[in-house]
């Protein structure tokens, strides 16, 4: 039986690549659309096709569709900075909302049956019970969320009217790289803790800013869940192939651990893996950041039978790691 053909957007950025990369040790044929605002043109491997373009392009989109005989969406393009959602919040409504309601009316005029969402545990807001299951009330806290949000209710619409079916996968914090370093975290500037400490561990910045010290969690603060990226990407796989046995069938799930863990013990995992000490400041809380935010998982992993590989803190870290040590080189190449 053949492979079904993937069009993944974003698929220059950080998780998109790392689905890309998934798909085709897989066999899967990949096509790649991504306008390169944030994404890397050498993390799409040299023998995926690569369309640099906007998904809001309907008519870029109808062709690479045609051209690839796509018959299935992951959809990885966005903005994802919470704080920046906040001061600039038409961004994310036109980027993550507007944006994806065009690619769907391109996906179901060429009549694409089935379409994997990348949305977010921000859609929860500020949970009454942890872990939280997919069945939590959604309030969102910040423009982010509701930008993701809003979105998965237009693909509930779509795929009550039109002959496609859709999975959603709300991430809690994705870390990591590659385990063979082909892909990993590369934006400057990037706004992820482990990100952030590994890069600091390194010499690269001065040091941690730890936003919040008097959240109601263990040591005061952020407790979160803390997924490997390459355990991401084979549950995009796995959604891909559960959505083409069940036409019929819809889902949203958790990408998570059932698992948190605080700054604090996040940045004490680095010191150790890392063999040096961080300088660590104390600032106060970021603009729409809840105290925690960890996932219920049994919903994903009795759904797609999707079995985590590398779900240890200190591998995730390690994996990062690695990858700052050789992404300036990727950047210069």
């Amino acid at each position: 039986m053949s492979l079904t053909p993937v069009l993944v957007t974003g698929g220059a950025g950080y998780i998109g690549s790392h689905a890309v990369l998934a798909l085709a040790d897989r066999g899967y044929p990949v096509a790649v659309i991504d306008n390169l605002t944030t994404g890397f043109r050498w993390a799409v491997p040299d023998d995926v096709p690569f369309h640099q373009g906007d998904i809001a392009d309907g008519e870029l989109v109808r062709r690479i569709i045609g051209e690839h005989g796509i018959r299935a969406i992951m959809h990885f393009a966005g903005s994802i900075v919470v704080p920046e959602s906040v001061s600039n919040p038409l961004k994310y409504y036109g980027n993550n909302t507007a944006a994806t309601r065009s690619l769907l009316e391109a996906a179901v005029g060429a009549g694409v049956p089935h379409f994997i969402f990348s949305s977010t545990a921000a859609t929860y807001g500020i949970p009454k019970r942890i872990p939280v299951a997919e069945d939590a009330p959604t309030q969102p806290i910040n423009p982010y969320g509701w930008s993701k949000l809003m979105t998965e209710q237009m693909l509930r619409d779509v795929t009550a009217a039109h002959p496609m079916n859709a999975g959603v996968l709300r991430y809690f914090n994705v870390a990591g790289a590659d385990p063979a370093q082909r892909s990993g975290q590369s934006t400057a500037g990037a706004t992820h803790l482990i990100k952030i400490a590994v890069e600091a561990a390194l010499g690269k910045r001065d040091g941690v800013h730890i936003f919040g010290t008097d959240y109601d969690t263990p040591d005061g603060t952020g407790v979160r869940d803390y997924i490997h990226v390459s355990d991401l990407a084979a549950a995009h796989v796995s959604a891909l192939e559960r959505l083409v046995e069940r036409p019929d069938e819809s889902f949203t799930l958790n990408c998570g651990y059932n698992r948190g863990f605080s700054v604090l013990e996040v940045l004490d995992t680095v010191e150790r893996v890392a063999g040096v000490e961080l300088e660590r400041t104390m600032s106060p809380r970021r603009p729409g950041d809840p105290a925690a935010l960890v996932s219920d998982n049994r919903a994903i992993l009795e759904t797609l039978g999707w079995q985590p590989v590398h779900a240890r803190l200190d591998t995730i870290v390690e994996h990062a790691l690695a990858w700052e040590r050789v992404v300036d080189d990727r950047r210069a190449a």
